[in-house]
């Protein structure tokens, strides 16, 4: 065996063949997928699928481990964010599937709630320090803004501060 074979073979054992991390679940969600314009569900069942969902995200918290200065370990449990995307592995349809509901009149409705819903429990998991607050502030669109402006006539005035750093000379 020559080194380029050798070199193939370990790079497809080193970076291809990769294993979940250790204590990953998330392929539970996944049920088989109906792809594009399919309707696996009715309205009443994908809104009883995202209730369903819900309840999954409750009794299956994420974990995380506490190691204190006296050594000692606590698990922690942590809230999951309700996404459409893991709403969509866990009803086995892909997102353009729900994004085709959407986009039909029948489900419209159904689809609002169900954005609503989502929305709903982010924005207070993350009120309440439950979720990092910033990630789910822009994932929710409700990021801080502020936008300079000035008229032609009366321009906005920039200052340029320039700030020196001290040589320590090694004296009090």
């Amino acid at each position: 065996m020559n080194f380029l074979n050798i070199f193939v073979l370990y790079f497809i054992n080193k970076y291809i063949i990769m294993a979940a991390p250790k204590g990953n679940t998330y392929w539970k969600l996944a049920k088989g997928f109906a792809e594009g314009n399919d309707k696996k569900y009715s309205k009443e069942e994908l809104w009883s699928t995202a209730i369903e969902y819900m309840y999954w995200l409750e009794k299956n918290p994420l974990k995380e481990q506490k190691v204190f200065a006296n050594g000692k370990k606590v698990t922690l449990n942590k809230m999951r964010a309700a996404t459409i995307t893991g709403f969509c592995l866990y009803a086995g349809i892909s997102t353009t599937t729900f994004d085709n509901y959407s986009k039909n009149q029948a489900y419209l409705g159904i689809v609002k709630r169900i954005k609503e819903l989502f929305f709903s429990q982010k924005f207070e998991g993350a009120a309440a320090d439950l979720l990092n607050s910033n990630i789910i502030a822009r994932e929710l669109g409700l990021a801080d803004t502020t936008k300079l402006q000035g008229d032609s006539e009366k321009p906005v005035k920039v200052e340029q501060v320039v700030v020196f750093k001290i040589p320590d000379n090694k004296r009090d």
